[in-house]
């Protein structure tokens, strides 16, 4: 048997006992969890500053760069993500449904953890902690595979909650890392049907379409953001300003970051002359029409390639639509289907283009940067989906979950 195999044959054992682990077992090995990352956060940042130098040194883009970089400050913020998670609702056990049929039996639907969960994912070691946590809360073992751009990083969390989990009563085995020298890992991964319940990709197009088209394990699809902000002619203008600068500037690298601001031509003369500067002053270059070019010089003339790209950088597409209509349309053509925002004080825009948007979420004079399983209110999230089976949106504790009937009765037999 193979190492990964192996491994998935370990997580599955510890899933057995995790599946019947209590709440407060399992906040127990979360708090401890968070505690020991704090104490250890100088070893992990040093681990981390071994992964940023090698990855500068490989011509890394900044925007994966700041994805890869840990900070004392952004492990205290995966302590915390821990912490919210204890402090979260137990989804496991939760009766989704439930009856007395007409016969006297009791039937109910109540969720159970999937078992075992492998994801891969690139780049952003946070995701280490965050996945590995939401995972024990849900009842479920899980299989690691990072990126060997955070190999340092990631061993060294992995350590560390590998070591706290343990110290409290739990499977060590909840949590094993897999090895990211070797694209075999990931192979052996997907071909694990029977020992891994689900699989989820976080990452680039190019990860999740591998995964999705060649896994024989059930993929539970995270996509990508090509997300969309839309300036209503009816729109609040000092509202819509904020909205698209903060949706492209607050942080580049994140999925949930706009690629695209489309703007209704009634309002362009009023509100171009208003954002381009403020855009320019981020830092960031604009790749628009040929209207929007009319604006400023600056203005890097738009490829059909711009309209549907996941920039990820100080980049963003802009084009001016004729109508509400128009802007539906573009974003269902070039939209990833994960979050689209529109800005517009009318009520019979703003339900027309709820209704019409194809996405996991849709905002309404509201940031894209809210798509989020912390904003949400779920703790730390394992990824948004784009997918529209069982999971949509950020995905939260219920999300990890599957459901079995219960079904009791009292000697019944079926005539």
């Amino acid at each position: 048997m193979t190492t990964v195999l192996q491994q998935a044959a370990d997580a599955r054992v510890a899933a057995i006992d995790l599946a019947a682990a209590t709440r407060s077992d399992k906040d127990r090995a979360l708090l401890l969890m968070a505690d020991r990352l704090v104490e250890r956060a100088a070893d992990i940042v040093a681990a981390n500053e071994v992964d940023v130098t090698n990855g500068r040194t490989g011509g890394l883009s900044e925007a994966m760069i700041d994805r890869l970089t840990l900070t004392p400050a952004r492990v205290e913020a995966m302590a915390e993500g821990l912490r919210e998670l204890a402090a979260l609702p137990d989804p496991v056990g939760d009766v989704v449904r439930g009856s007395t049929l007409a016969n006297g039996l009791e039937l109910r639907q109540v969720r159970v953890p999937f078992g075992v969960v492998g994801i891969i994912y690139e780049g952003r070691p946070n995701v280490t902690a965050d996945a590995a946590g939401i995972c024990l809360k849900s009842g479920n073992a899980v299989l690691l595979r990072g990126s060997g751009s955070a190999l340092s990083s990631n061993a060294a969390i992995v350590s560390v909650l590998r070591k706290a989990v343990a110290d409290s009563g739990l499977p060590a085995d909840t949590i094993q890392l897999l090895d990211a020298t070797s694209r075999d890992s990931v192979k052996e991964l997907m071909r694990a049907r029977g020992l891994v319940d689900v699989l989820i990709p976080r990452g680039g197009a190019s990860l999740i379409k591998t995964v999705v088209e060649e896994s024989t394990v059930p993929v539970i699809e995270t996509g990508v953001g090509n997300c969309h902000v839309y300036v209503d002619e009816a729109a609040d203008l000092e509202k819509a300003l904020a909205v698209a600068v903060n949706s492209k500037t607050q942080r580049l690298s994140t999925c949930n970051t706009a690629e695209s601001l489309l703007v209704h031509a009634a309002i362009a003369d009023r509100f171009l002359p208003l954002v381009l500067p403020e855009l320019a002053d981020a830092g960031v270059t604009v790749h628009g029409d040929p209207q929007v070019a009319a604006y400023d010089p600056a203005v890097v003339p738009a490829t059909e390639e711009d309209w549907g790209r996941e920039y990820l950088s100080a980049d963003l597409a802009v084009a001016i639509v004729d109508s509400l209509d128009d802007a539906v349309d573009h974003i269902r053509r070039y939209g990833s289907g994960h979050t689209e925002a529109i800005v517009s004080e009318s009520v019979t825009a703003t339900r027309h283009f709820t209704a019409r948007v194809d996405a996991a979420a849709v905002m309404v004079n509201a940031s894209t940067r809210f798509t989020d399983g912390g904003e949400f209110g779920f703790g730390a999230e394992i990824g948004i989906s784009t997918q529209k089976l069982h999971a949509r949106g950020p995905m939260g504790l219920p999300e990890l979950t599957s459901t079995k009937y219960v079904v009791t009765g009292n000697g019944h037999i079926r005539r």
